[in-house]
C-alpha cells in the first residue's frame, strides 16, 4: 500500500529534521563547541523540537557516574541507581521505577556504548504521561540513540584530552622538580688520598624524600649526612629541599653536632607543622686525627667495616620532627682504622620486597660489604645496586633509595 502525499511529506521533513540535527551537532563538534555548549543544542534537539517531556543523560568521567543533564519532573529519576538499574542494559528498553512519592513509573532506557564501554545512559519519562499508553517519543528512540554517541564520544574526547594536557603539565612539573632536587645533591664528592666517597639515589617517584650531602668544613675536615622524609613525591621533595638549605647555613655557624641537630629539629618543627618528620644520620670526619664525630636521628644505623669486623653506628636521638624539643642528644665518636669502609643508607635498600614478599634485610649487605671491603666505593655502589635488583627481581621499588658509600684510607 503506498504511503499519501501528506504522510509522505511529513516522512521527508523528519528525515530533514534528523538529518540536520546530526549535522548541527557535527558542525559544534567540528567547531570545538564547549561540552556545555553541546549539551544546549542536545537539549534543543530532544526537548523543543521532539518533545521530549522528562529526560535525564547519565555520563561517566574520573569520578563515576553522574547526572550530565536533566529536565522535567525531579521525582521522576529519584529511585534510578545507574550501577544496578542501568549497566545490566545493553539494548534499548523500559525500565520500572519507584519513585519519591511512590509512585511507578515506566522509563524508556536508552544505553550508549562506545565499543564494548558504557558511555552514557539517557532515560526518558514520557510513557507515564501519555494517555494510550505510549508516546511518540518511542519512534525516535534509534534517532535519539545516534545523536547520543555521536555527541557523547565528542564529550569523552574532550575529557581525555584535557587529562592527557593535564597529565603532560605535571609530568613536566615533575621533571622540573626532578631538576631542581637533583641541585641539593654535591655535584663532586671527595676522592683523595684520605678519602673516597660515592653516592647513588633512587627516587620511588620522579622525586622524592631521600637527601645526601658533602660539605667540606675546613682542610682536615669534612661533613657528610644521609636523610629520610617520611612520605614520598613532592611533599617529601619540598621539606627535604628546606632542610638541605638549613644544614648547610647552620654548619657554617655552629660546631657542636648536638646543637646542630637541635637546632635542625626546631626547623623541621616549624615547616612540617608534625605532619612529616626526619630520619637523618650525620657525621663529622677528621683527615689528620682520624676521628669520626656523628648523631644517628632515628635514622638507619650505617655499616662501619674495617679487619676486625663490622660496627653498626646507632648513637644519637629520636628523628627531627618527632618532638617538640630535643632533650638529650647523644654523639658517637670513633677511631677509624686505614682502610675502613662505611655506608650509609636509605630504608628502601633493605626494606626492598621480593615477589614472595620478602624483605632485603641487612644481612645479605653485610655480607656484600665484608666480602668486597677492599673494592672502590664506586664499586660496591655498583655491586649493591645488583644484590638490589635481583632480590626484587620485577617488583617496582617500594620506597626511595640512597647510598652512600666511603673508604677511610
Amino acid at each position: 500500500m503506498s504511503l499519501s502525499a501528506p504522510h509522505q511529506r511529513r516522512s521527508r521533513r523528519l528525515k530533514d529534521f534528523k538529518l540536520t540535527a546530526l549535522l548541527d551537532i557535527t558542525k559544534a563538534i567540528n567547531n570545538n563547541f564547549s561540552t556545555a555548549e553541546l549539551l544546549t543544542i542536545y537539549e534543543s534537539i530532544v526537548r523543543d523540537k521532539l518533545q521530549i517531556r522528562r529526560l535525564v543523560l547519565y555520563s561517566h568521567d574520573s569520578d563515576g557516574w553522574k547526572r550530565l543533564l536533566f529536565f522535567g519532573k525531579e521525582d521522576a529519576f529519584s529511585g534510578v541507581d545507574v550501577t544496578t538499574h542501568l549497566l545490566p542494559l545493553r539494548e534499548i528498553t523500559t525500565l520500572d521505577i519507584t519513585g519519591n512519592s511512590g509512585n511507578n513509573l515506566q522509563e524508556i532506557v536508552i544505553p550508549v556504548f562506545h565499543k564494548s564501554s558504557p558511555l552514557a545512559y539517557v532515560l526518558i519519562g514520557d510513557l507515564d504521561e501519555a494517555e494510550r499508553g505510549m508516546s511518540s517519543a518511542v519512534k525516535h528512540l534509534p534517532f535519539i540513540q545516534t545523536l547520543t554517541n555521536i555527541m557523547m564520544v565528542a564529550i569523552e574526547n574532550k575529557r581525555l584530552a584535557k587529562e592527557n594536557l593535564k597529565r603532560a603539565a605535571m609530568h613536566r612539573e615533575l621533571e622540573l622538580a626532578w631538576e631542581v632536587q637533583r641541585m641539593l645533591f654535591p655535584e663532586h664528592l671527595p676522592n683523595n688520598k684520605y678519602i673516597e666517597m660515592d653516592a647513588l639515589y633512587l627516587p620511588h617517584q620522579q622525586v622524592g624524600g631521600d637527601y645526601y650531602d658533602f660539605i667540606q668544613i675546613n682542610e682536615n675536615e669534612l661533613a657528610f649526612c644521609v636523610a629520610d622524609v617520611s612520605g614520598k613525591g613532592v611533599p617529601a621533595a619540598l621539606l627535604m629541599s628546606n632542610f638541605q638549605a638549613y644544614l648547610r647555613i647552620l654548619l657554617q655557624h655552629i660546631p657542636s653536632l648536638s646543637d646542630l641537630v637541635i637546632e635542625l629539629n626546631t626547623k623541621v618543627n616549624d615547616n612540617a607543622k608534625g605532619e612529616k618528620f626526619i630520619t637523618l644520620f650525620i657525621a663529622k670526619y677528621n683527615t689528620v686525627t682520624r676521628t669520626l664525630q656523628y648523631i644517628n636521628a632515628g635514622h638507619n644505623p650505617p655499616l662501619l667495616i674495617d679487619a676486625d669486623g663490622y660496627n653498626l653506628l646507632t648513637v644519637g636521638c629520636t628523628g627531627l620532627g618527632m618532638l617538640d624539643e630535643l632533650i638529650r642528644v647523644k654523639e658517637g665518636i670513633v677511631s677509624v682504622n686505614p682502610d675502613t669502609l662505611l655506608l650509609c643508607y636509605t630504608d628502601g635498600l633493605v626494606e626492598q620486597r621480593n615477589a614472595d614478599q620478602q624483605e632485603l634485610g641487612l644481612e645479605p649487605v653485610k655480607e656484600l660489604l665484608q666480602k668486597n671491603r677492599k673494592a672502590s666505593p664506586n664499586k660496591i655502589n655498583a655491586l649493591l645496586l645488583e644484590l638490589l635488583n635481583k632480590h626484587r627481581d620485577e617488583q617496582s621499588y617500594v620506597d626511595d633509595i640512597a647510598l652512600v658509600t666511603c673508604k677511610m684510607i
